[in-house]
């Protein structure tokens, strides 16, 4: 059996409140930034929320942080189990090492080599699937059973999503220091803890700021689900750049949450995507992950009119596989060459 939530948390406001309470001092306040050259690019004003800057490279360090927190004291030397192709292997390895207890995560074989290194740096047993054919939250069953260990889920867990949303309590904040109340905002979306977090937190905050996903196609599961009222399926498993944001179907806790919201869905092709990872590097001098990218690419790309208006794009990570981001500064430096 897997330990699934050792203290119970409600998805609240409070509760974001509480997470932020935990990871003060341990999760960076990441900064919202403003480019001319964007907000000129689509005739409004961006903000990015630059998550690539948080600890180990990715917003799931709050999530981890928070939801390791909340286990007891008699369950930790047992550690912890996690299903993730790097982000979230990440938050919990390092979330692990702080708090001192093991963990063990469960990453596809053909996850970015770079994200399998860092997690085994960060002190994590790493365990190894074929995504094709391998169910992976089986083979942490099967470990959590084994080791008594608390299973983590990367997105439908409230501990975790209460995590990802004190990154939308900064975000209000954060405006309300410049002085902008934002229309709209895109973010990221795989399973939807970080969308669903931060649309928890904005809906006290910010209640009027639209939510949208952003996603790769083939693998748009957010889109077709908000537009369905229903959580559907993706066909495939893998086979995008985007690695970091392929999940089977949306987590029902973020979904309850952007379904109550009213959240809409985009949708970008790969390309769009190294694109928009080029553009980060070559026009605002930021490292992107593809699928941290995507919401930024929505934007790039047209799938989305925010001229005249205000919108934050959750940049989520920076844990880009060096070939990969090779290929985007090549196919970029193409376009440009050939425009």
């Amino acid at each position: 059996m897997i330990l699934d939530v050792s203290t119970p948390v409600e998805l609240t406001f409070s509760e974001i409140e509480k997470a932020k309470a935990r990871v003060q001092g341990y999760a960076s306040q990441t900064p919202l930034l403003n480019f001319p050259v964007l907000d000129e690019r689509v005739n409004g004003r961006v903000f990015i929320k630059a998550e690539n800057l948080q600890r180990t490279g990715s917003f799931k360090f709050r999530g981890a942080f928070n939801r390791l927190s909340l286990i007891p004291q008699e369950q930790r030397a047992a550690g912890v189990v996690a299903c993730s192709s790097g982000n979230h292997a990440q938050g919990v390895a390092a979330a692990a090492k702080i708090l001192g207890f093991p963990a063990v995560i469960v990453m596809p074989e053909d996850a970015p080599a770079l994200k399998i290194q860092r997690t085994k740096a960060l002190g994590a047993e790493v365990v190894l699937y074929d995504r094709e054919h391998e169910d992976r939250e089986e083979i942490a069953k099967r470990i959590c059973k084994e080791r008594g260990a608390t299973f983590i889920h990367p997105y439908n867990d409230s501990g975790v999503i209460v995590g990802q949303g004190t990154a939308g309590l900064e975000i209000a904040e954060q405006c309300e220091v410049l002085g902008v109340t934002p229309d709209l905002l895109i973010s990221c979306a795989g399973g939807g803890g970080l969308t669903g977090g931060v649309a928890l937190a904005l809906e006290e905050k910010l209640p009027d700021c639209k939510i949208y996903t952003s996603e790769p196609a083939g693998f748009d599961d957010y889109a077709r689900s908000l537009a369905a009222g229903k959580r559907v399926r993706n066909a495939a498993l893998g086979g995008s750049v985007c690695d970091a944001v392929l999940t089977e179907t949306p987590g029902d806790k973020g979904f309850s949450i952007l379904s109550r919201r009213h959240a809409q869905g985009l949708v970008v092709t790969d390309e769009e995507a190294l694109n928009a990872v080029a553009f980060a590097y070559f026009e605002l001098k930021l490292v992107v992950e593809p699928g941290a990218a995507v919401a930024l690419a929505a934007v790039l790309s047209n799938k989305i009119d925010i001229e005249g208006k205000t919108a934050v794009i959750m940049i989520s990570g920076g844990n880009v596989d060096p070939a990969i981001f090779e290929r985007a500064l090549k196919q970029y430096g193409d376009v440009r060459t050939s425009a």
